[in-house]
């Protein structure tokens, strides 16, 4: 599978991936910063963005779908940053090829069986009715009945293009992303450890990453660090991109 991808900068690589609903693009500031000193990848995963769409979708083809872009493109070590489900997929990646990571950074995420939470933006997505909507306004309005943030809306619409018959449809699979929504809250498994320089950093006001998970998830990164980025919810890089940067550039030096 072809990842699309965009690429900034020298130097050494350092690949970049999103979460759940999100896009390369929702990283691409960041990603600009850190190409003054890197060559910085961000990716689609598949079922996402311009990536192409397949029925399976787990965490285990998502690794191999770097391990064939890393390859495909003569990176044969990365520096790699994963945000939510991106990072459980950098996670996944770093137990099944942990001699392809120069250091890993997972951004909100531990290695938890978690419970749900995206129930109610499923349900209005598959309930806005393309063939009818007209424009973005139209699309906002539908979502607002039960989407009241308009943030989380308006990063959710940006998943939102016009076909070539000129209709509305979806570029991420929503389908078969709600159809397998149980094996992306589901942990990563794996029978290796990645002994290798790990970092999580969190939002001070997410639940994400507990101090319980947290000392699960370093079974499998026993030397993971932990970073909090105080005030801050889950979208760590959008709500606090400068404290982020500041943490990344440190790390990954």
């Amino acid at each position: 599978m072809e990842l699309n991808y965009k690429e900034f900068g020298q130097g050494d690589p350092v690949i970049i991936l999103h979460g759940l609903f999100g896009t390369s693009d929702n990283w691409q500031t960041l990603a600009k910063k850190l190409a003054e000193n890197y060559s910085v990848y961000i990716l689609d995963l598949r079922n996402h963005g311009r990536s192409p769409h397949d029925d399976e979708f787990n965490y285990k083809v998502m690794a191999e779908d770097l391990k064939d872009f890393m390859e495909s493109h003569w990176i044969y070590s990365a520096r790699i940053i994963g945000h939510s489900m991106g990072g459980k997929v950098a996670m996944q990646f770093a137990l099944d090829h942990p001699d392809m990571i120069e250091k890993l950074v997972i951004v909100d995420i531990a290695n938890e069986n978690y419970k749900g939470g995206h129930e109610v933006i499923f349900n209005a997505l598959l309930g806005l009715d393309l063939d009818k909507t007209e424009s973005r306004k139209e699309a906002d309005a539908f979502l607002e009945a039960q989407i009241k943030d308009s943030g989380v809306r308006q990063f959710l619409l940006k998943n939102l293009t016009r076909n070539k018959a000129g209709k509305y449809v979806w570029k991420m699979n929503l389908s078969v992303i709600y159809q397998n929504y149980q094996a992306i809250l589901s942990k990563i498994e794996g029978e290796e450890i990645f002994d290798g320089a790990t970092l999580f950093a969190k939002g001070g006001l997410s639940k994400y990453i507990t101090e319980t998970n947290f000392e699960t998830t370093k079974h499998f990164f026993p030397n993971a660090e932990l970073e909090t980025i105080e005030n801050v919810g889950h979208w760590v890089h959008a709500e606090a991109p400068r404290e982020l940067l500041e943490i990344l550039e440190q790390f990954l030096e």
